[in-house]
């Protein structure tokens, strides 16, 4: 039975996630209408998704050196406070039609987001190996489940022709109230959770490199790949899916946003109900097929000339984008030794690719058209459904970490070093 510390543990995670989807999905369903706001073209967007970008590989980099000092939970709060802070900056942007504004407001967003969710994925792995059942791929699903909230909520604001800047101040208010209550619901956890990446104080310079030595590891590297392109397909449709369909199939931005919500209700079907799947047929003839269902969705998406086809295409692409971020970010903490430094780097990877590779999408298009530019995604996931066997365990998997022991006792338990993961 799963101790009290531990459930809040994992309920304070799954809370931060669907909160942290809310507010992106609230972002990407506006992106047609800031885009009108601010007067500029698909390639001054562009611009505009590089303050997410800059700011999210900022955070995504300091992020595992702080859990690795402070803990998990420590960095995670944090991140919430600076990702709460840039979405209310965003409204004020776009508010008053201020590109600079959004800009900013965007890097803040996603310094908070970085920072946040390598920690939340370090987090996640420890949990997973605590009670010795998939954790992960729920945590991701809670982040689809909010992306959905927010695209219904987008959509149905977009239809109503509500202000931007009012919609995305009142997402950052739902972002601040469930980051403190999710606070007040772990106190009771003891302080060291969350420390497995954390360095020795007298800790020599040399072992302050552990986060880039992991990368000797060849199947890490492969693993990381995979990583990178299926957060990269992911990110592809985040930033770029409604004003594909707009600008690419000509249809109305209120129909822009409900493909984003197919999308993303796809995404989160894809991860909820994918447990049973890799349990019985493992984790790499998961990803490979997760890989080709993405592939069929996005060259429909790209080639076929009816917008129904494309709109009903992206169900494909969200199913098959689902699984291959969380599965990867457990394939690299399967081993528990030295598992946070290696989900910390994987996790790196993933955000930089999910965060930053879809805006430069965006000067692509600007010579080709959208619809040509998801081509680089079509590419990359074959890359990925031939590098899927690198999934495999390399060990068989670990017994199920024994529950710590509740209350005071927990605290002095751990103070002392007994029972620490």
């Amino acid at each position: 039975m799963l101790d009290t510390a531990t459930r809040r543990r994992r309920a304070a995670l799954f809370v931060f996630m669907l909160v942290s989807g809310v507010g992106m999905a609230s972002w990407v369903a506006r992106t047609p209408a800031v885009r009108d706001t601010l007067g500029v073209s698909t390639g001054g967007m562009g611009v505009v998704l590089f303050g997410l970008s800059t700011g999210s590989m900022a955070g995504v980099l300091l992020s595992g050196p702080l859990v690795r000092r402070y803990g998990g939970r420590a960095v995670m709060w944090a991140g919430a406070a600076v990702l709460t802070a840039g979405l209310a900056v965003v409204a004020g942007g776009a508010a008053g039609s201020l590109a600079g504004g959004v800009f900013v407001g965007l890097a803040l967003f996603g310094s908070g987001l970085g920072l946040a969710e390598v920690a939340v994925n370090i987090e996640g792995a420890a949990v997973e190996r605590r009670i010795g059942r998939p954790v992960l791929p729920v945590l991701h699903g809670c982040f689809s489940l909010g992306t959905v909230v927010g695209a219904l909520l987008g959509l149905a604001l977009t239809a109503a022709r509500f202000p931007v800047g009012a919609h995305l101040l009142a997402v950052a208010g739902l972002t601040a109230a469930a980051t403190v209550w999710a606070v007040r619901a772990v106190r009771a956890v003891p302080a060291g959770t969350g420390r497995e990446a954390a360095p020795e104080p007298d800790a020599e310079p040399k072992d302050r490199l552990a986060a880039l030595r992991v990368w000797r590891d060849g199947r890490l590297v492969l693993i990381g790949v995979i990583v990178l392109v299926m957060a990269f397909t992911e990110g592809a449709a985040n930033d770029w899916l409604p004003l594909l369909m707009v600008d690419g199939h000509g249809v109305s931005a209120t129909a822009g946003s409900l493909t984003y919500t197919a999308f993303a209700v796809a995404m989160t079907a894809g991860r909820f109900a994918g447990g049973p799947f890799l349990e019985r047929f493992g984790r790499a003839a998961v990803v490979r097929t997760s890989a080709v269902v993405a592939a069929a969705g996005v060259a429909l998406v790209v080639f076929s000339p009816s917008p129904l086809v494309a709109g009903a295409a992206v169900v494909l692409w969200g199913l098959g984008a689902s699984l291959g971020f969380p599965v990867s970010i457990s394939a690299a903490g399967d081993d528990p030794r030295g598992a946070a430094a290696r989900v910390s780097a994987v996790a790196t990877a993933g955000y930089l690719a999910f965060l930053v590779g879809p805006p430069s999408l965006g000067f692509l298009a600007d010579h080709v058209g959208l619809r040509p530019t998801m081509g680089v995604v079509l590419a990359l996931l074959v890359v990925a459904a031939l590098l899927a066997p690198a999934l495999r365990p390399r060990v068989r998997p670990a017994a199920p970490e024994p529950s710590p022991p509740a209350g005071p006792e927990a605290a002095r338990l751990l103070d002392d070093g007994v029972g620490r993961p």
